[in-house]
């Protein structure tokens, strides 16, 4: 690996979309970065990671894992394989699970919310009769204040 580029990403027969780091890089730092562009370690393999759930539009997350650590400043590799792959290739036998699941958001969008709907009915509450007006004018007392201002 040329000692100036720090991360290397390609394609492996058995671990599929794969990312490398040179050894001037500190272990550590090059596992951060690489578990949070979607790569995880591959056992048994110190510097070899494989990207996590691949069949998910894989070059395309690939492709965009390397523009992330580049912009952070990092010199990277991407093998032409990936380079160049078109970004939602269409396998055969393999669910679009991107579609199925906008197309579901885009269902429940469109329908009523249960939240939203019409308050269940109810019976009217019962209804209490008013009590009888008095048929004499309540007095009212109002105390004075002992040295005749109000306050």
């Amino acid at each position: 690996m040329d000692p100036d580029i720090h991360f290397v990403f390609g394609s492996h027969p058995q671990h599929g979309y794969v990312a490398s780091f040179n050894s001037s890089l500190p272990a550590h730092l090059a596992d951060w970065f690489l578990t949070r562009v979607q790569f995880e370690a591959v056992p048994g393999e110190p510097s070899l990671y494989q990207l996590t759930e691949p069949e998910l539009d894989g070059p395309r997350r690939t492709r965009q894992a390397a523009q992330d650590l580049r912009a952070q400043g990092y010199a990277v590799h991407v093998d032409t394989d990936i380079a160049y792959a078109p970004a939602n290739p269409t396998r055969p036998g393999l669910p679009n699970r991107l579609a199925e699941r906008r197309k579901r958001i885009a269902q429940a969008a469109s329908g009523r919310s249960p939240q939203r709907s019409a308050a269940p009915t109810t019976s009217p509450p019962s209804a209490r009769p008013a009590p009888p007006k008095p048929t004499y004018a309540p007095t009212v007392h109002l105390a004075s204040s002992p040295a005749g201002h109000s306050r």
